[in-house]
């Protein structure tokens, strides 16, 4: 496998937990969407797992290391 797999997929641990994040909090902390939360927190879930992957993919190449001028 390419070294672009191997970041992304240790990259897509990371995006998978701040996408989360950031659904989690406003449907756990508005009171007209915390209602809801057995709906929506699982609508979150799939997003985050779905996102995850082209995102992660995207960003990969830019945490590669550069190489040394002499």
């Amino acid at each position: 496998m390419s070294t672009r797999v191997y970041i992304a997929a240790v990259l897509g641990l990371m995006v998978a937990g701040v996408l989360f994040g950031i659904g989690a909090i406003p449907v756990l902390m508005i009171p007209a969407l915390s209602a809801k939360a057995n709906l929506l927190l699982p609508i979150v879930v799939v997003l985050s797992i779905v996102l995850t992957p082209p995102i992660a993919w995207k960003l990969a190449p830019k945490l590669r290391a550069k190489p040394h001028a002499p």
